[in-house]
Order: structure tokens, then sequence, then C-alpha cells
């Protein structure tokens, strides 16, 4: 097939519908809207059923800063997601997305001290309050919990993960972006017949000009691709209706880092208890007994998950959690040895056997193996696949190919 005349808009394929995914297909098609049509192909998209291949529905969420040893790369992404999260969450009517997002005080505890300084120390300022007490600190020992020798409380924000995966997917529509349902399962398949290879259109499978792969744990088994150094890190949670709850405890135990004890409240009155952190772990389904686990220390952790009249009464139990169960998920957080992979390769693509066409090569930016960092990490890296887009078209132009 030809490629499209110098004056018509270019034509970006992003591969996979999750955070990743949408975040990036959006911030492509915002920013280069007049040049650029962006068009998503996905198995999954946040209106579908949900799946355990669909990563992005089964987090937590929170916006946090990690410390990665060394990552300077997470770090830029972590904080520019954090900027444009926080300003998206302005409780004042002109958050694009404050129906989705919850401003709320983080307060993390360790059972071991940090020597280091915290990665969230620039979190928030008083923007979020006219009382400066709110911006970061370092907790009193009066204020820790049993067990507990070191803590920080913070200001952050959280996702309402239904309500914000459909928001991404609206605004990416609104501004003009197109999504196809397909399973790819060779990146040769994109790199020829792009988006018309999936669809029921009229218009004919030809090459993209870039594809971006956004595909999570899906670069592991993606012809062409095929990228071993990704991995799941299995995560179960419990979801409960308790919208009395406003602020997120967390806790790093030192002895039990497999099970992470956390307290995530959502916008809309849920809150995600959790949770568990088991590599190469690719068991569906909750597992009863880690259910009871993680119920039991969420309840530790924040005994004001229980309803406040039974707490008026009578210390709580795991039995008065039990009726306030909405759901139980368990997701595959896409972790990747060595770290994300953001990057750019050129690919060739099959040309015809029978027209003996000369080989086409398609840059294809890479965008994925984020782990538990994807919706933290969002914003951040979608501004660098962008980039990798911009600089290949622009290469291309100047080559004349």
């Amino acid at each position: 097939m030809s490629k499209p005349a110098a004056n018509q808009k270019k034509e970006i394929v992003v591969l996979g519908a999750g955070v990743i995914g949408l975040t990036t297909a959006l911030k492509i098609q915002e920013e280069k809207g007049p040049e650029y049509q962006v068009t998503i192909i996905a198995e999954t998209f946040p209106t579908d059923p949900r799946t355990i291949k669909y990563t992005s529905f089964w987090a937590g969420a929170q916006q946090i800063a990690t410390r990665q040893d060394q990552d300077d790369n997470m770090r830029r992404m972590e904080r520019e997601s954090f900027d444009v999260v926080w300003a998206m969450s302005e409780p004042d009517g002109s958050g694009a997305a404050e129906e989705c997002l919850l401003r709320c005080m983080d307060y993390t505890y360790y059972t071991l001290p940090e020597e280091e300084e915290h990665p969230c120390a620039f979190m928030p300022d008083a923007s979020f309050s006219p009382i400066s007490s709110n911006s970061f600190r370092q907790l009193r020992a009066d204020e820790l919990i049993p067990g507990a020798v070191q803590g920080f409380r913070f200001t952050t924000v959280t996702f309402d993960i239904p309500r914000y995966l459909l928001y991404l997917l609206a605004r990416f529509t609104t501004a003009g972006g197109n999504i196809v349902h397909g399973t790819v399962h060779h990146i040769q398949q994109v790199l020829e017949g792009g988006a018309g290879l999936f669809s029921n259109s009229l218009h004919e499978p030809s090459s993209p000009d870039v594809v971006v792969v956004c595909v999570g744990l899906g670069a592991r088994f993606l012809g062409g691709i095929e990228d071993k150094d990704v991995f799941p890190i299995r995560g179960q949670t419990v979801l409960l209706r308790a919208p009395w709850i406003k602020h997120m405890p967390v806790l790093n135990d030192s002895e039990d880092d497999a099970m992470p004890s956390y307290v995530i409240p959502r916008k809309g009155g849920d809150v995600i208890v959790g949770g568990t952190f088991h590599p190469n772990d690719w068991y569906p389904k909750p597992r009863p007994e880690i259910t009871e686990r993680i119920l039991a220390k969420g309840l530790k952790l924040c005994p004001e998950l229980a309803p406040p009249e039974i707490r008026a009464q009578r210390e709580p139990t795991v039995d008065d959690l039990l009726p306030l169960i909405v759901d139980m998920g368990v997701g595959f957080r896409p972790h990747r040895t060595g770290g994300v992979r953001v990057g750019i390769e050129w690919m060739e693509s099959f040309s015809s056997p029978i027209k003996k066409t000369t080989a086409n090569k398609v840059p294809v930016v890479f965008n994925y193996g984020h782990g538990a960092n994807g919706y933290q990490a969002s914003w951040g890296s979608a501004t660098i696949a962008l980039k990798y887009v911009q600089e290949a078209l622009n290469d291309r132009d100047l080559s004349g190919k």
C-alpha cells in the first residue's frame, strides 16, 4: 500500500487500552490532533466485561512516588504524573477529572526506619488546604500505629478506577481518537495492515506511520516482541463499601513484603483493601485464605473500616466487614526486569511476496513494563512516548521515506 500524501494526517496505532495505552493515546491525540490520527487497537476496553487479561481495572490505585533505586527515569515520570493528576483533581470544579479522583491524607508507616529522604517529600504543598500542617511531614511517636517505628503523612490523590478508565476513554474519543477491537498475535500484522486489518470499515489495511506498544504483560507473548523480562506480580484485593473512610493508611512491614497492607478510599465511596505482592504467581482467582488475611490486616491497620455504629458498641472483627464486601479482585502487575521499556526501534514490515515490493520500515515506540507504577507514572510515561513518536516522524520526513 502507498503511504498517505504529505498533507494527510499521520496514522498512529497504539496497541493496548490499559491505563498506559489510554493515557499515551490521549496525550498524542490531544497534543497532535491536527497532524496525527490516533487509533487504539485492543482486545479489551474499559467498557468490556472484566477479565484477568485487563490488569488496569484491578489496580488500587493512588498517586505516590516510589523508591526506585537509581531510576531517575521513573522518578521523572512519577513527578510529572503527579502534577497532571493533582491539577485534574482540583475540588473547586476546575479539575477535569474531579469526579474520578479523591484528594486525601496518606499515612505511611514503617516497621524499620527509612534512612534516606522519603520519595514523597515533595507532596504536596498548601494548595490542598490553607492550613500549612497538611504539607509533608514525619509523624510523631504518639501518632504511630502499634508495631511502627516511623511514619510520614502527606496529601495525595487516589483513583476511582472504573470511573477514571471510562473518563480517559471518553476524553480520547472526544478528541477525535478511534478505537478498534482486535486481537494482535504478531506485531507484523499491525506493521503491514494497521488498524484497517482489524476494523469492519471500508478502509483497506495499510501500514501505519508509527506503532506504539502499550500492552503491559502482553509484551511477553506478542509475536515479534516476546519480551521475557516481563512477568506478573500477582495482587489480590478486597473492595468494600465504606464511604466514611477519607484517609489512606499504608503499612510497609519489613517482615512481610509479600503481603503489603493498605486502605485506599475512592471518590465514589468504595475502599480498596490489599494486598499481595507475589512474583510469577499466575493464579487468576481470589484465594479465600488470602482474602481473610487481607481483611484482618486491613482492620488492624484501620479499625475505622468497620461501620461507625459497630465501633460505638464494641471492638470490630473481620466478620463485621463481610457485609461491606462489594468485590474481590486479582490483577497481574506487568513488572519488567530492568525497568520500564520506553524507547524506539525501526521494524521491518513484510513486503508482498507477489508484488515483490520494497520492505517498509515502521518506527515502533515501546511503553510497557511499569509493574505496580502504571497509574502513578502514566502521564510522564506518555510524554516520553510522544517525544519518540515526534522524533520518528521528523526523521522520516527528513529522509523522504
